[in-house]
């Protein structure tokens, strides 16, 4: 946490704000979870966006360990109804959200120190709501950036195209477009192949190409 930040959250009062920041593809959304302008990092953060509205809720932070990656859940209130069907529109899914919290000088209004980020993650699941009364809101399901670390890697191949498309320029591959051995991606090979199996097969492999060649 920055030093000034900290200290100033030491003192007998303090006035503290939330922030969020949501990068969409051709807009940056920057809300407080209240009235008021202020600016962070070089960038302005007002209580409502003429574009895209306001906060509506803000799901409860909670630190845990499992087999699955933080979630949280942001409502907005969109000003419109265009508004609304951009915040829920497929091209939404994946864009960057961050959560800053910090505080606030009393006095001058400047934000003190750099406000900590306590949430980082990307936006899964977006869908529209109406209540009984006909307001219209916007949810979003974030999960945080650890999901990426949960995703099956799935269509890998011993192939010069893919290590490629994994490892721009490493050509450690190039030549096995014609290799008659077997390859055997996550099993042990049959008993008295003498083949090695996983990355130390490959790479012998691929040696062994480039010396035929």
């Amino acid at each position: 946490m920055d030093p000034t930040l900290k200290s100033a959250l030491a003192q007998p009062s303090v006035l503290l704000f939330g922030a969020l920041r949501i990068a969409l593809p051709a807009y940056t959304i920057r809300l407080l979870d209240g009235s008021g302008t202020l600016q962070i990092g070089g960038e302005t953060y007002v209580g409502c966006d003429d574009v895209f509205g306001t906060i509506a809720e803000l799901s409860e932070l909670s630190e845990e360990i499992g087999d699955q990656a933080p979630e949280i859940t942001i409502k907005l209130f969109p000003p419109n109804v265009s508004a609304a069907a951009t915040l829920a529109s497929p091209d939404m899914q994946g864009c960057s959200v961050q959560l800053l919290v910090g505080a606030v000088n009393m006095t001058t209004g400047a934000v003190i120190g750099t406000p900590e980020v306590v949430f980082l993650g990307e936006i899964d699941v977006p869908t529209v709501d109406i209540d009984a009364q006909g307001e219209r809101s916007v949810s979003f399901t974030v999960v945080s950036v650890f999901e990426r670390l949960f995703e099956v890697e799935e269509g890998q191949r011993a192939s010069n195209g893919w290590h490629q498309s994994i490892w721009p320029g490493e050509l450690g591959l190039e030549h096995m477009t014609g290799t008659d051995v077997n390859l055997y991606w996550g099993a042990k090979p049959p008993q008295g192949s003498g083949q090695k199996s996983g990355l130390a097969g490959v790479l012998q492999r691929a040696a062994a190409a480039r010396v035929a060649i």
